[in-house]
C-alpha cells in the first residue's frame, strides 16, 4: 500500500527526527516535508506509532499519514 506522510514541525531537531523515522521505513522524500513510498498496513500503523511518540505534544506540529491506492496514484499529476 503506498502512503504520503506530510508533516509541520517548526522545531528543527524534531523534524529531523521524523524524517529519520520516515527514512528509515524505506519512504522516499518527494518535497522537504513530505515523503512516499510503499509499505504493508502494520508498517503504516507502526511507523505512525513511532512519529506519534517522537512528536508527542510539541507546540504546532501537525503530522498527517495518508494512503493512497493504486488507482488513485495512477491518476495523479506530476507537474515539474
Amino acid at each position: 500500500m503506498r502512503c504520503l506522510v506530510v508533516y509541520d514541525i517548526s522545531d528543527d531537531k524534531l523534524r529531523a527526527k521524523v524524517a529519520d523515522i520516515l527514512i528509515d521505513y524505506g519512504l522516499d522524500r518527494v518535497q522537504y516535508s513530505a515523503f512516499v513510498g510503499q509499505l504493508a498496513r502494520t508498517h503504516i500503523e507502526e511507523m505512525s506509532l513511532k512519529v506519534k511518540r517522537r512528536v508527542g505534544r510539541a507546540k504546532g506540529a501537525k503530522v498527517l499519514v495518508f494512503t493512497i491506492c493504486q488507482k488513485d496514484w495512477d491518476e495523479r499529476i506530476d507537474i515539474p
